[in-house]
């Protein structure tokens, strides 16, 4: 269900019978029957409109709220996290269709992104930028590098309560100070990969089980779904390495808050919960 889609249809027809109310039918009310008590969908219309024109408003160019779904992001965001994203951090869209009319920013380094995910548009998917276009990246022995600087970690804890499984590490990516969890035992390495400009490469801060630009193109090369094929690399069978890049287009905004923390449905709203993502 596109919510977006919905949204626009019922605050265009609730404002187009709110305008012809306030241009025609409540004269023609007034002049042959004296009443100026309207119709059902008149009065719903009257009464819904301001509230949809403001949500549509909010939504589409200030804020929107999305809640966590899996895990792919832990330690810095939980399943059933609801956080908020800035919509206009990179570049002002028209909804439904997506189209820019007003250039912001880009992302940088170490944001954390909401973007359609490029094999399936109606899913919206949440990792951290590690690539922006022109940047060489790799990842080799859980150690991230970006343009020949391995980035700045610490290792605060191994085998942490929350995750008995992982080590726990403190991570300086750009001007994010972060979390992240590595599987101990060695996992999916890749050599030095320069961003195609229009795209990004990103990861999830659950680093050995997140799928990500790493792995969602599955060897098969899409240009349209920004599935690259790594040109002068081959694997130890001899295929071709093939990543997932997000096309700028993609975009939806910056995560910046988690504001409430609701895992089921049968258990109470934490608004303690609320802090800023870095």
């Amino acid at each position: 269900m596109d919510f977006a889609l919905i949204l626009v249809v019922a605050t265009f027809f609730t404002g187009a019978v709110w305008l012809l109310d306030k241009l025609f039918f409540k004269k023609r009310r007034q002049q042959f029957s004296g009443e100026t008590k309207p119709g059902l969908i008149v009065e719903y219309s009257n009464s819904f409109f301001p509230v949809l024109a403001l949500v549509l408003v909010l939504r589409s160019f200030l804020f929107e709220p999305f809640q966590i779904p899996s895990g792919s992001m832990l330690p810095t965001l939980k399943v059933g996290d609801f956080i908020l994203v800035n919509k206009f951090s990179y570049g002002v869209h028209l909804p439904v269709i997506n189209k820019e009319i007003l250039e912001v920013d880009d992302p940088e380094v170490g944001d954390v992104a909401v973007f359609r995910y490029p094999l399936d548009q109606r899913l919206n998917y949440i990792k951290r930028v590690v690539g922006t276009p022109g940047d060489t990246v790799s990842y080799a022995d859980k150690m991230l590098t970006v343009n020949g600087e391995p980035v700045g970690r610490e290792l605060l804890e191994k085998y942490p309560s929350d995750a008995p499984s992982e080590w726990l590490w403190k991570e300086t990516l750009g001007e994010a100070e972060h979390e992240v969890y590595n599987y101990p035992p060695r996992t999916f390495d890749f050599p030095d990969i320069q961003v195609p400009e229009g795209y990004y490469f990103v990861m999830g801060d659950n680093r050995d089980h997140s799928n990500d630009s790493r792995f969602w193109c599955q060897g098969e090369v899409k240009d349209s779904s920004g599935c690259l094929l790594i040109p002068g690399y081959f694997n130890d069978r001899g295929m071709p390495l093939v990543m997932g890049f997000v096309p700028e287009e993609n975009l939806v905004g910056k995560a910046v808050a988690v504001w409430m923390h609701w895992p089921e449905l049968l258990s109470l709203p934490d608004f303690t919960a609320f802090r800023r993502i870095e």
